[in-house]
């Protein structure tokens, strides 16, 4: 299937906490609306961002998706076009 920009677009910036809450991940809350997630060590997430200082690795929410949990593009972009 091929996305739209503004499909991409809105994807980037679905917020990760609730929809990573919604997929069955334990959060922490930290200051200032961050959030580390249990399974990965350092990841730290805040709204549509995130990163893991440990594996030098940042990005959007597509990115979480296609970057830590290795899902394809097309995968990702299914999750988060129905996540709202």
């Amino acid at each position: 299937m091929r996305w739209s920009k503004e499909q991409i677009r809105t994807a980037r910036m679905v917020t990760l906490a609730p929809l990573l809450r919604r997929r069955g991940c334990t959060l922490k809350a930290l200051a200032d609306d961050n959030y580390c997630i249990s399974n990965y060590e350092d990841l730290i997430i805040k709204e549509n961002y995130w990163r893991w200082p440990s594996r030098n690795l940042d990005g959007n929410t597509i990115d979480f998706f296609t970057k830590v949990e290795k899902l394809t593009f097309s995968d990702t972009m299914t999750i988060l076009v129905n996540a709202e």
